[in-house]
C-alpha cells in the first residue's frame, strides 16, 4: 500500500522549505495545477507563473536570497478519499523571522486547508486556503501591508 500520508506531508514541508529558501519558482511549481486561495476559497492566483509572481511581488528577499524566515507546519490532519485519488489536509503554521533589525520572533500564525489530487501515482496541490489568525510584525517579511481580519 502506498504511503499517501507521507507523500502529502512531504508536499506541506516542501512548500515551507521553498519559501524559507526564497525559491518562489519552486513554490510556483508546487501549484502548477493548483491555486492559492483566501480563507473562503476565493482563488488569488492559479498556476505556476501566477503563484511565482505573487510570492515575488509580496515576500521580501534579503541579500542572502532568502526572506530570513522559518515556516513551521504542524498538526497535519489528513483525510484521504475512499478512492485514494483526492485528499484534504488541515494544518497549522507559524512563521518565525530574524533580520538585522528584528530579533528572532514569531511574525504570523494560522491554518491551512489544502486539497490534493493524485494523478498517475503522484500527489499534487489543488488548492491552498490560508487563514492567518495571529499577527506580529510583518514589516520585514512582506512587501505589502496586511490588515488582520476582525471576524
Amino acid at each position: 500500500m502506498a504511503d499517501h500520508r507521507g507523500a502529502i506531508e512531504n508536499l506541506l514541508y516542501t512548500y515551507a522549505e521553498a519559501i524559507d529558501a526564497g525559491d518562489y519558482e519552486a513554490i510556483g511549481a508546487l501549484f502548477a495545477h493548483g491555486a492559492i486561495a483566501d480563507a473562503d476559497g476565493t482563488p488569488m492566483v492559479v498556476g505556476a507563473q501566477a503563484v511565482t509572481a505573487l510570492y515575488t511581488s509580496t515576500t521580501r528577499k534579503y541579500p542572502d536570497g532568502t526572506p530570513r524566515s522559518h515556516h513551521v507546519t504542524t498538526n497535519p490532519l489528513i483525510e484521504i478519499a475512499d478512492d485514494e485519488l483526492s485528499a484534504v489536509c488541515r494544518s497549522r503554521f507559524t512563521v518565525f523571522q530574524q533580520t538585522e533589525e528584528l530579533p528572532l520572533q514569531p511574525i504570523i500564525a494560522g491554518s491551512y486547508t489544502d486539497t490534493f489530487e493524485q494523478v498517475d501515482g503522484t500527489w499534487r496541490f489543488v488548492e491552498r486556503r490560508m487563514r492567518p489568525t495571529l499577527y506580529g510584525d510583518l514589516s520585514k517579511h512582506l512587501l505589502i501591508d496586511v490588515t488582520p481580519n476582525q471576524d
